[in-house]
Protein backbone atom coordinates (compact mmCIF):
# COMPACT_ATOMS: atom_id res chain seq x y z
CA UNK A 1 0.00 0.00 0.00
CA UNK A 2 2.91 2.35 0.87
CA UNK A 3 4.26 1.77 -2.27
CA UNK A 4 1.25 2.75 -4.09
CA UNK A 5 0.77 6.07 -2.67
CA UNK A 6 4.45 6.41 -3.78
CA UNK A 7 4.06 6.09 -6.85
CA UNK A 8 0.91 7.73 -7.37
CA UNK A 9 2.23 10.93 -4.87
CA UNK A 10 5.52 10.70 -7.56
CA UNK A 11 3.06 10.35 -10.75
CA UNK A 12 1.17 13.11 -9.74
CA UNK A 13 4.34 15.15 -9.06
CA UNK A 14 5.51 14.52 -12.24
CA UNK A 15 2.41 15.81 -14.38
CA UNK A 16 2.35 18.50 -11.98
CA UNK A 17 5.36 19.81 -13.39
CA UNK A 18 4.90 18.69 -17.24
CA UNK A 19 1.80 21.05 -16.82
CA UNK A 20 3.71 23.93 -15.59
CA UNK A 21 6.30 23.53 -17.75
CA UNK A 22 3.85 23.35 -20.96
CA UNK A 23 2.26 26.59 -19.41
CA UNK A 24 5.29 28.16 -18.96
CA UNK A 25 6.55 27.82 -22.45
CA UNK A 26 2.95 28.61 -23.88
CA UNK A 27 3.12 32.53 -21.49
CA UNK A 28 6.66 32.89 -22.68
CA UNK A 29 6.14 32.04 -26.38
CA UNK A 30 6.36 35.65 -28.10
CA UNK A 31 3.65 36.56 -30.27
CA UNK A 32 4.03 37.65 -33.72
CA UNK A 33 3.27 41.26 -33.92
CA UNK A 34 2.57 43.63 -36.70
CA UNK A 35 2.62 47.10 -36.51
CA UNK A 36 0.92 48.76 -39.41
CA UNK A 37 0.10 52.16 -39.99
CA UNK A 38 -1.22 55.09 -42.00
CA UNK A 39 0.17 58.53 -42.08
CA UNK A 40 0.01 61.48 -44.51
CA UNK A 41 2.26 63.60 -42.89
CA UNK A 42 5.25 61.77 -41.35
CA UNK A 43 3.65 62.05 -37.48
CA UNK A 44 1.99 58.61 -37.65
CA UNK A 45 4.87 57.05 -39.24
CA UNK A 46 7.04 58.47 -36.37
CA UNK A 47 5.29 56.79 -33.71
CA UNK A 48 4.95 53.68 -35.72
CA UNK A 49 8.58 53.07 -36.05
CA UNK A 50 8.87 53.40 -32.59
CA UNK A 51 5.98 50.89 -31.42
CA UNK A 52 7.58 48.52 -33.61
CA UNK A 53 10.90 49.17 -32.11
CA UNK A 54 9.52 48.71 -28.50
CA UNK A 55 7.72 45.71 -29.54
CA UNK A 56 9.72 44.29 -31.71
CA UNK A 57 7.27 43.35 -34.41
CA UNK A 58 7.27 44.18 -38.10
CA UNK A 59 6.28 47.92 -39.33
CA UNK A 60 4.37 47.91 -42.38
CA UNK A 61 2.54 50.84 -43.95
CA UNK A 62 -0.96 51.42 -45.50
CA UNK A 63 -0.60 53.14 -48.95
CA UNK A 64 -2.81 54.77 -51.01
CA UNK A 65 -2.83 53.42 -54.44
CA UNK A 66 -2.96 57.19 -55.66
CA UNK A 67 -0.64 59.25 -52.68
CA UNK A 68 -2.31 61.97 -51.04
CA UNK A 69 -1.09 65.75 -52.27
CA UNK A 70 -0.96 69.00 -49.48
CA UNK A 71 -4.18 69.75 -51.90
CA UNK A 72 -6.02 66.19 -51.22
CA UNK A 73 -5.30 66.43 -47.21
CA UNK A 74 -6.55 70.22 -47.31
CA UNK A 75 -9.53 69.99 -44.74
CA UNK A 76 -10.59 73.30 -45.27
CA UNK A 77 -11.96 72.84 -48.92
CA UNK A 78 -14.93 70.58 -49.01
CA UNK A 79 -14.04 69.16 -52.21
CA UNK A 80 -11.01 68.03 -51.56
CA UNK A 81 -9.91 64.31 -51.69
CA UNK A 82 -10.14 63.90 -48.13
CA UNK A 83 -13.11 65.76 -47.40
CA UNK A 84 -14.71 63.90 -50.18
CA UNK A 85 -13.29 60.72 -48.93
CA UNK A 86 -14.52 61.31 -45.22
CA UNK A 87 -17.96 62.46 -46.07
CA UNK A 88 -18.94 59.20 -48.06
CA UNK A 89 -18.70 56.47 -45.02
CA UNK A 90 -18.25 53.37 -48.18
CA UNK A 91 -15.41 54.85 -49.14
CA UNK A 92 -12.64 52.45 -49.63
CA UNK A 93 -9.42 54.28 -51.53
CA UNK A 94 -7.30 51.32 -52.91
CA UNK A 95 -3.54 50.60 -51.65
CA UNK A 96 -0.49 49.02 -52.23
CA UNK A 97 1.83 46.98 -50.86
CA UNK A 98 -0.53 44.44 -49.89
CA UNK A 99 1.17 41.93 -47.13
CA UNK A 100 1.08 38.20 -48.16
CA UNK A 101 1.59 36.68 -44.44
CA UNK A 102 -1.20 38.30 -42.30
CA UNK A 103 -2.33 35.12 -41.02
CA UNK A 104 1.41 35.20 -38.93
CA UNK A 105 0.47 37.72 -36.90
CA UNK A 106 -1.03 37.14 -33.54
CA UNK A 107 -1.22 40.89 -32.22
CA UNK A 108 -1.87 43.93 -34.86
CA UNK A 109 -1.47 47.29 -33.57
CA UNK A 110 -3.20 49.65 -36.56
CA UNK A 111 -1.96 53.90 -36.85
CA UNK A 112 -3.35 56.44 -38.53
CA UNK A 113 -4.30 60.03 -37.68
CA UNK A 114 -7.08 61.40 -36.51
CA UNK A 115 -9.56 62.67 -39.43
CA UNK A 116 -12.85 64.24 -38.48
CA UNK A 117 -12.80 62.95 -35.06
CA UNK A 118 -12.06 59.16 -36.46
CA UNK A 119 -10.42 56.92 -38.95
CA UNK A 120 -9.73 57.70 -42.20
CA UNK A 121 -11.73 55.93 -44.46
CA UNK A 122 -8.27 54.00 -45.72
CA UNK A 123 -8.39 52.10 -42.58
CA UNK A 124 -11.44 50.98 -43.11
CA UNK A 125 -9.69 49.40 -46.80
CA UNK A 126 -6.86 47.98 -44.98
CA UNK A 127 -9.04 45.75 -42.11
CA UNK A 128 -11.17 44.46 -45.12
CA UNK A 129 -8.29 44.01 -46.85
CA UNK A 130 -7.15 40.95 -44.58
CA UNK A 131 -8.88 37.94 -42.10
CA UNK A 132 -8.05 39.11 -38.56
CA UNK A 133 -10.16 36.46 -36.74
CA UNK A 134 -8.51 35.56 -33.51
CA UNK A 135 -6.09 38.31 -33.69
CA UNK A 136 -6.09 41.00 -30.86
CA UNK A 137 -6.43 44.51 -32.44
CA UNK A 138 -4.90 47.57 -30.96
CA UNK A 139 -5.66 50.92 -32.81
CA UNK A 140 -3.44 53.67 -31.90
CA UNK A 141 -3.40 58.21 -33.70
CA UNK A 142 -2.11 60.81 -33.75
CA UNK A 143 -3.95 64.43 -33.77
CA UNK A 144 -3.23 67.77 -33.83
CA UNK A 145 -6.54 68.17 -31.42
CA UNK A 146 -9.16 65.12 -30.97
CA UNK A 147 -9.10 62.35 -28.99
CA UNK A 148 -9.22 58.58 -29.99
CA UNK A 149 -12.75 58.18 -28.59
CA UNK A 150 -15.11 58.27 -31.44
CA UNK A 151 -11.87 56.17 -33.62
CA UNK A 152 -12.41 53.12 -31.33
CA UNK A 153 -16.16 53.15 -31.31
CA UNK A 154 -16.28 53.11 -34.90
CA UNK A 155 -13.98 50.55 -35.47
CA UNK A 156 -15.39 48.34 -32.66
CA UNK A 157 -18.80 48.79 -34.62
CA UNK A 158 -17.77 48.39 -37.99
CA UNK A 159 -15.73 45.29 -37.18
CA UNK A 160 -17.32 43.87 -33.79
CA UNK A 161 -16.55 39.83 -34.45
CA UNK A 162 -12.63 41.24 -33.87
CA UNK A 163 -11.09 41.38 -30.68
CA UNK A 164 -10.35 45.37 -29.89
CA UNK A 165 -8.30 46.25 -27.36
CA UNK A 166 -8.81 49.90 -26.17
CA UNK A 167 -6.62 52.17 -28.64
CA UNK A 168 -4.29 55.53 -27.29
CA UNK A 169 -3.87 58.52 -28.61
CA UNK A 170 -0.55 58.70 -29.20
CA UNK A 171 1.57 62.00 -29.93
CA UNK A 172 4.69 63.10 -28.67
CA UNK A 173 4.95 60.14 -26.55
CA UNK A 174 8.53 58.68 -25.49
CA UNK A 175 9.62 54.99 -25.71
CA UNK A 176 9.29 54.81 -22.32
CA UNK A 177 5.64 55.79 -22.60
CA UNK A 178 4.98 53.33 -25.15
CA UNK A 179 6.44 50.40 -23.50
CA UNK A 180 3.94 51.23 -20.46
CA UNK A 181 0.95 51.47 -23.09
CA UNK A 182 2.28 47.75 -24.51
CA UNK A 183 2.88 46.53 -21.01
CA UNK A 184 -0.77 47.28 -19.68
CA UNK A 185 -2.47 45.91 -23.26
CA UNK A 186 -1.07 42.61 -22.37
Amino acid sequence: MKKTVIMLTALLAISLSACSQSNKKENNEMKKTLVAYFSASGVTRGVAKQLAEVTGADLHEIKPAQPYTDADLDWRDKQSRSSIEMQDKNSRPAITDKLQNMQDYDVVYVGFPIWWYTCPTIINTFMEAYDFQGKTVIPFATSGGCSIKKANADLKAAYPQLNWKEGKLQNRVSKDELKKWVEDNR
